[in-house]
């Protein structure tokens, strides 16, 4: 759905640990990751788009987050949902919304709220039915 998407940072390093922990949690790869720019980048599975990219602002500005902004990742079972939020929180993340069942959006609709140290709001969503085990 996404050709990609870029979201500022104040301290590059921290957002590195923290992105690439709930990343790796989502089983998305690493695409490239040029501290010297500063930016980096994960792809979705075959190395295709979208992108999603942590940079400094390009303005050189400092970092604000936006009220009402929210990236959304998408996960595979609700097991998945639960180790990304956990994986935020492990690193720095807020809790914006535990997971759970959300079904004021449809009734399968399961997923987790935070914000990185910078302030950016992010969700996990799983929207498919629970699955036996999980």
């Amino acid at each position: 759905m996404f050709s990609h998407v870029f979201v500022s940072v104040g301290d590059f390093d921290r957002a590195l640990a923290f992105h690439s922990a709930v990343m790796d949690s989502l089983g998305v790869a690493l695409r490239f990751c040029e501290r010297d720019k500063p930016w980096a980048g994960w792809h979705s599975a075959g190395n295709a788009r979208p992108f999603f990219v942590i940079c400094k602002p390009y303005d050189g500005r400092p970092h604000d987050p936006g009220n009402g902004q929210m990236v959304a990742f998408a996960a595979p079972d609700r097991l998945t949902v639960r180790a990304a939020h956990r994986a935020a929180l492990d690193h720095g993340g807020t809790c914006e919304g535990p997971p759970g069942l959300r079904p004021r959006y449809h009734a399968n609709y399961y997923g987790a709220y935070f914000r990185d140290p910078d302030g950016n709001k992010f969700c996990v969503a799983c929207h498919a039915p629970e699955a036996e085990g999980s």
